[in-house]
């Protein structure tokens, strides 16, 4: 079984976001970019299928700028078997909107024929959380979202989901498209050998247009703005007093 992993090129999550001047975008000059937090899971959770001997090859994909072949190193330095980069956009304030990448991915799931498909649940520079689920809707499959635990038994996937009222338990035929949360595992830091292997595993390059997917944005982004500043707290002497500011100050009774 082959199993294939979309990550993403992002800012990395220990940097302190700015906001352009202008507020058209984030400023991602001279930022640190890394591979998103989630997909990261997915691509751990992927090699240690593989080890188990559930899977036979891991595939990384990723959809966006000719950059991104950094964060496909990496996930081959992890352990990936080999990688496709599709070059959907020449700007690297350009984001590929999640319509767009789902589309792309069902045309690499048609031609490469993936058992399973392991994905971050979202991205931390949009949090659009919708890319895995458009997926299953363009495949037809069978689809398991924030994944906290996942098994394999014959045919069949047993997905371990965080719902509101805790644990939820399900089982999907594969193929299916399995979206992972941060809870699944503990991604593993690639060794030196392993990075330096990396550089020799195949790396495929093509573009959006190959798979005939049109890249125009449906989406206007209007206004970028930093959040407000949070105030600082206040400590209360009895209960009289706390629900006495939270019906007059604060108005949420």
């Amino acid at each position: 079984m082959k199993v294939l992993v979309p990550v993403k090129r992002v800012i990395d999550y220990n940097v302190k976001v700015r906001v352009k001047v202008d507020g058209s975008g984030v400023d991602l000059a001279n930022v640190k970019m890394s591979m998103n937090p989630f997909d990261e899971v997915a691509v751990e959770e992927a090699i240690r299928l593989k080890e188990a001997g559930k899977a036979e090859e891991v595939i990384a994909v990723s959809v966006g700028v000719k950059q991104a072949q950094e964060t496909l190193r990496t996930a081959l330095a992890m352990g990936a078997d080999r990688a496709i980069l599709v070059v959907a956009a020449n700007d690297v304030h350009t984001d590929t909107e999640p319509l767009t990448v789902a589309k792309i991915l069902k045309a690499v799931i048609d031609e490469e024929q993936p058992g399973l498909v392991l994905a971050g649940k979202q991205a931390i520079d949009n949090d659009m959380n919708a890319t895995g689920q458009m997926l299953a809707a363009l495949t037809g499959w069978a689809q398991a979202t924030f994944a906290s635990g996942i098994g394999i038994e014959g045919e069949h996937a047993l997905v371990t989901r965080e719902v509101d009222g805790g644990l939820q338990t399900i089982k999907v035929r594969m193929p299916a498209i399995v979206t992972v949360d941060l809870r699944l595992n503990e991604p593993r830091y690639a060794s030196l050998p392993n990075i330096m292997k990396a550089r020799k595993k195949p790396l495929a390059e093509k573009t959006a247009a190959d798979y005939g997917v049109d890249v125009t944005p449906r989406l206007e982004i209007i206004a970028t703005a930093e959040p407000g500043a949070r105030k600082a707290g206040v400590i209360v002497s009895s209960v009289d007093e706390l629900i006495a500011k939270l019906k007059d100050d604060v108005g949420v009774i």
